[in-house]
């Protein structure tokens, strides 16, 4: 059954993308915007850390993590388990003010969304869902190589992204967080 979407502005957007704020951006205009107000407008990526590590990120992005991988196989949705990252929103306010203008990804825009209304219900009020994500949308071409691949729009496919990382942009749990979060994996 194909997703739903309905019309935000200028964008369609599928139901698992839509935000309690209502503000929707591409990786383009979200890189465009970063662009013209680097000092203003913010980069919140809320992917796992091997995400944001091993697949590149846009230059200046802060990597807070929405949730952490589980390890555990869902045989019945083919994939691996989350489990929320507990230390969201008290880690996102020690980087952002609620009221910064922040443009938030993950992979292809569905846990960046779930990442906005938690952020909306703790008082952020202008944080813009990149909808295509960092990966982009999959290719639905049968023609084409990259048929299923995420290879059209997406950050990576957009605009400039880097491997180069800054420690200081990237969220690793240390101390008392590890161990919260050691014990809650069952690790």
């Amino acid at each position: 059954m194909p997703a739903v979407s309905t019309l935000h502005g200028s964008h369609e957007v599928p139901d698992g993308k839509v935000t309690g704020l209502g503000l929707y951006v591409t990786a383009a205009e979200a890189y465009e915007m970063w662009k013209d107000d680097p000092e203003r407008v913010k980069v919140l990526d809320v992917r796992m850390v091997e995400e944001y590590v091993f697949l590149g990120h846009a230059e200046g992005a802060v990597n807070i993590p929405v949730a952490f991988p589980k390890y555990q196989w869902h045989a019945d949705k083919r994939k691996y388990g989350f489990e929320l990252n507990p230390d969201f929103i008290d880690h996102v306010k020690e980087v952002f003010k609620p009221d910064d203008t922040i443009v938030a990804m993950c992979r292809s825009g569905g846990r960046s969304a779930f990442a906005i209304n938690m952020l909306a219900k703790a008082g952020f009020t202008k944080v813009y869902n990149i909808i295509d994500g960092f990966e982009g949308d999959t290719v639905d071409d049968l023609e084409s190589v990259y048929h299923g691949k995420r290879m059209k729009n997406g950050w990576k496919n957009s605009a400039p992204w880097t491997y180069d990382l800054d420690p200081t942009k990237v969220w690793i749990p240390t101390g008392e967080e590890l161990e919260k979060l050691r014990s809650t994996l069952d690790i």
